[in-house]
């Protein structure tokens, strides 16, 4: 079995303008052992608003830059809920859920998209569904079905379907008015990254904020679940080793890629003099991660005698290796 999993930046446009743009990780992993990976950055101008849509994936989103308003209808619900968004939140989007984007600030605003794609028609990629623009779903059917739709008449019928002629990113002009304040509790939308939030279990995919110091080392661990991982800042130096000892992965790190470490795959990063933060997804909203060092670490919890044992070593080298394991 072959894996891609090299550190990548993202290598397909989806959509650019005046607005912003949306840029996918076209060649990351389609398959890794059964569970579909995707990922995808957004970046809105000021003025930038992203037009609505919906997704057919779970994913979350990590606001890496700026500030943003976002608009959200939920499956199950009829109201819209706007939440105002910051650098550093963390937001769940459930598959077909419906949502809009907007930059009302006076710099970019840059949104990393990470997540489980395994009901997406496109492997490895997320689908959206455009309720306007050049690509709407309404575009689909014959102004005929329009007209008895929303009762129009057959000029109305075309304008509703061809007024709007772009994608997905438009720039709005300022004397325009957007919603800017939010009408619900932050906590209903967004996940609190520093506490347990009940938002992973809804999602079904649980979130965490890596940061490493300059030059110091993120343990080797596994985890129970695929974990897609996103280089927020800084850069580094990653390992992956997979069964038998197998290092599948040796590279550098840098801000802007993605890699996927595969559940039960080995993982261990060492910061540059940059420091490391990364935006880590997981495929499970509860995951348990195996550490190989540390203090939780299988070598400090075995008995000395079966780990002199085990390792084939001196007292004096076992004895060494447990005491670093704190």
């Amino acid at each position: 079995m072959e894996f891609n999993l090299q550190p990548q930046k993202a290598d397909a446009t989806v959509v650019e303008g005046e607005g912003g743009g949306y840029y996918a990780w076209a060649s990351i992993t389609p398959d890794v052992v059964g569970a579909e990976i995707g990922a995808g950055i957004f970046v809105l101008h000021p003025r930038g608003f992203a037009l609505p849509h919906y997704g057919d994936t779970r994913k979350i989103g990590y606001v890496i830059e700026g500030t943003c308003t976002m608009g959200i209808i939920s499956p199950n619900n009829k109201e819209e809920k706007i939440i105002v968004i910051n650098k550093g939140d963390a937001v769940p989007v459930d598959a077909g859920a419906i949502s809009w984007w907007f930059n009302g600030g006076d710099s970019d605003v840059s949104i990393i998209f990470l997540g489980e794609s395994s009901e997406s028609y496109t492997p490895g990629q997320f689908d959206y569904y455009f309720l306007t623009g050049a690509m709407a779903l309404l575009r689909g059917f014959s102004t005929e079905f329009i007209s008895k739709m929303y009762g129009l008449n057959d000029d109305q019928s075309k304008e509703l379907l061809e007024k709007q002629t772009n994608t997905l990113v438009i720039k709005i002009d300022k004397g325009i008015e957007m919603p800017k304040i939010s009408n619900c509790e932050r906590e209903e939308y967004v996940i609190n990254l520093e506490e347990d939030s009940p938002l992973v279990d809804r999602i079904g995919l649980s979130p965490k904020l890596v940061r490493l110091e300059p030059e110091s080392v993120l343990d080797a661990y596994s985890s129970t679940a695929h974990q897609v991982i996103y280089v927020v800042k800084g850069g580094g130096k990653v390992q992956i080793v997979w069964l038998n000892g197998a290092r599948m992965v040796d590279e550098v790190v840098e801000e802007g890629q993605v890699f996927v470490v595969p559940k039960f795959f080995v993982v261990a990063l060492i910061a540059s003099h940059q420091g490391l933060d990364l935006f880590c997804v997981s495929t499970s909203p509860r995951p348990i991660s195996k550490p190989l060092a540390g203090n939780r670490s299988a070598y400090k919890s075995l008995s000395s005698s079966v780990l002199e044992i085990a390792l084939n070593v001196y007292a004096e080298l076992m004895e060494s290796l447990k005491k670093t394991q704190i």
